[in-house]
C-alpha cells in the first residue's frame, strides 16, 4: 500500500509542475477560447450555452440567495441606522418644542394672571407697582412673602398689596430691591374693614389659621354665610372698598375666607395709595373759594331803596 502511494506521487509530481508552470497560459488561452465561443452565433453553439447555464442554475441560485440575504441585511441595518438618527432628530425637535410650549404656557398664565390682576383693585386711578412672589415665608408662627420690587420702585411701608381677587396683605420691611409683605392671615395682621352689605364696621384679625376672625362688629350687624368685606378705609392708609374676604362661618365667631388663595400666589400688586392726592384732584376742591359778590354806588342805592332802608341824607345849600 505504501509502495503504491510512493509511485502516484512519483508520478504526479512531474504533472503539477507542469501544469504549476503553464498555468498562466492555460488561464490565458481558456479565456480567449471563452471569447471566440461567445462570439460564435451558432445554433450548436447557442445550445451549448443554454445548456451549461441551466447545469450551473442552481449552483448559481444557491449562491446567490446568501447574497440576496446579506445585501437585505444591510439595508435592514441602513434602515435601523436612519430610523434611530431620525427618532434623535425628532426627540431632540420634541424636546426644543416642549420647552417652547411650557415657555408659551408660562406667557399664557402670567398674561391670565397680569389681566385679572388689572381688575382686582377698586380704583385704578392710584398709581401701583407690579412684581413677583420670589419666596414664601410661610411658617408655624409667620405668614410672609417676598417680593422682588422695593424702595428702587417706589414701595414703602404700610402700602396695601393686592392679588389677583382683592386684598393680600401690607409691606412690612422695604429694602432697595426687595420687600417683604405681611399676610393678612398673620397673627400680627390687623385690619379696618366692613360689612358690604350694610356697612358695618369691623376689624380682620389674623391668627395663622387659613380663616382669619372678624372682630368688633357693632350690635346692629347680621353677618351671614356668604356675606363679602371690604376694605374700611379707616385712618387713611388703604383705600375704601378694596375685596378682601368672604365669610364662611359664623358659629363661635365671624370666620372668613380670604378672596385670593395665599398658598398660590405670584404676581402681585403694591398700591401706592395717596389720600392727599385724592383730594386734590377732587375737582370740587380744586375750586377756589367763593368770594362775596362785588357792590357798586347804583346798585346800593337801588338795593336799599327796594329793601326799604333810608338813603343817606343830601346836603341842603344854604
Amino acid at each position: 500500500m505504501a509502495r503504491r502511494t510512493g509511485r502516484s506521487a512519483w508520478i504526479a509530481a512531474p504533472i503539477l509542475a507542469l501544469l504549476q508552470r503553464f498555468a498562466f497560459l492555460l488561464l490565458l488561452a481558456a479565456a480567449v477560447g471563452l471569447i471566440l465561443v461567445s462570439r460564435i452565433d451558432r445554433p450548436a453553439v447557442e445550445r451549448s450555452r443554454a445548456l451549461v447555464a441551466d447545469i450551473f442554475e442552481p449552483v448559481l441560485s444557491a449562491v446567490a440567495q446568501p447574497v440576496g440575504v446579506i445585501n437585505a441585511a444591510i439595508g435592514w441595518v441602513d434602515d435601523i441606522l436612519f430610523v434611530h438618527e431620525e427618532n434623535f432628530r425628532l426627540r431632540t425637535e420634541n424636546a426644543r418644542l416642549l420647552q417652547w410650549q411650557e415657555v408659551a404656557r408660562r406667557l399664557e398664565q402670567d398674561n391670565a394672571s397680569m389681566r385679572r390682576l388689572l381688575a382686582a383693585g377698586p380704583d385704578l386711578t392710584n398709581t401701583f407697582v407690579t412684581g413677583r412672589v420670589i419666596a414664601d415665608g410661610g411658617g408655624s408662627f409667620v405668614r410672609t412673602a417676598l417680593l422682588n420690587i422695593g424702595a428702587k420702585d417706589g414701595v414703602r411701608k404700610g402700602q396695601a398689596v393686592i392679588g389677583e381677587g382683592g386684598y393680600v396683605g401690607r409691606v412690612a420691611e422695604v429694602g432697595y430691591r426687595a420687600s417683604r409683605i405681611l399676610l393678612l392671615t398673620d397673627l400680627n395682621s390687623r385690619l379696618p374693614v366692613m360689612l358690604q352689605e350694610g356697612g358695618h364696621r369691623a376689624v380682620l384679625t389674623g391668627d395663622n389659621s387659613p380663616f382669619p376672625r372678624l372682630e368688633y362688629l357693632t350690635g346692629a350687624a347680621k353677618p351671614l354665610v356668604g356675606m363679602h368685606i371690604v376694605t374700611s378705609g379707616d385712618g387713611g392708609q388703604f383705600p375704601a372698598g378694596i375685596p378682601v374676604a368672604e365669610i364662611v362661618s359664623t358659629d363661635g365667631g365671624v370666620r372668613v375666607r380670604p378672596l385670593v388663595d395665599l398658598g398660590r400666589l405670584d404676581f402681585l400688586r403694591v398700591m401706592q395709595f395717596d389720600e392727599t392726592r385724592i383730594d386734590a384732584e377732587d375737582p370740587a376742591a380744586a375750586l377756589p373759594p367763593l368770594l362775596p359778590p362785588q357792590k357798586h354806588p347804583g346798585q346800593n342805592q337801588g338795593q336799599g331803596q327796594s329793601m326799604g332802608q333810608a338813603s343817606p341824607p343830601t346836603p341842603q345849600q344854604p
